[in-house]
């Protein structure tokens, strides 16, 4: 019982990790405008993603654009953009894998060794997906920190760490917590081999009837002495 709540469990940290990743790639707040300036009044917020930009304008209006040519992009983004479509299939096959190792299903049969090998399988590609999300997400953060910092960057190009870079590393997170409890039912699903004693026998040791008994004569002892015979 306590397995099956575990191998639940972990489909539905997978589960989350797999909508987080589609979320975020489609999510345009990867880069969002910072306001450094003196200047308080906002009226429009610029976002940044990987397939688009929107412009927000004072909380009424929001515009989106489709990024134009794949080639004229920078290589963040086309990595950022490959990295994320990889992540996407990676989680939904181990997410689908998980789903036939489950010891609730009857996919795979009752053979307890094969689930697990099934479950070993899935847990190591969701790893692998939270650690492809990852990537992107922390790539794109660290260059939103440099650039924050950086004296010689404008401040009108200066952006803050979006809304889809937090939600990016929870997902990874999530995805490698779900692979690493699926990963743990690869040792409990092998077969367990018990080794049972022979039953004991009523007979003695064969070395205890193997030493032959030494006979030994008592001769009669004598309460007499000679000369009451005589």
């Amino acid at each position: 019982m306590e397995n099956g709540a575990l191998q639940i469990a972990g489909l539905v940290l997978g589960g989350i990790g797999l909508v987080g990743t589609c979320a975020i790639t489609g999510m345009p707040q990867w880069r969002v405008t910072a306001f450094i300036d003196n200047n308080i009044v906002v009226f429009e917020m610029q976002w940044e993603g990987l397939w688009m930009n929107c412009v927000r304008q004072a909380n009424i209006r929001m515009q989106c654009k489709m990024y134009d040519s794949l080639l004229a992009l920078t290589p963040d983004l086309q990595a950022g953009r490959a990295l994320m479509c990889v992540a996407i299939l990676l989680a939904f096959l181990a997410f689908m894998t998980s789903i036939i190792g489950m010891k609730c299903t009857q996919c795979a049969g009752d053979n307890a060794r094969t689930k697990g090998i099934i479950l070993l399988v899935a847990g190591i590609t969701f790893i692998l997906s939270g650690i492809v999300v990852l990537i992107p997400v922390s790539w794109t953060g660290n260059q939103i920190i440099r650039d924050f910092y950086n004296p010689l960057v404008p401040p009108s190009l200066k952006r803050e760490l979006g809304e889809a870079l937090y939600i990016g590393w929870t997902t990874a997170l999530l995805l490698v917590a779900g692979g690493i409890i699926m990963c743990c039912f690869f040792r409990s699903g092998q077969k367990e081999y018990r080794y049972t004693l022979p039953p004991k026998s009523t007979l003695p040791p064969k070395s205890v009837l193997s030493v032959p008994r030494q006979v030994v004569e008592r001769k009669p002892s004598s309460l007499y002495s000679k000369s009451q015979y005589v």
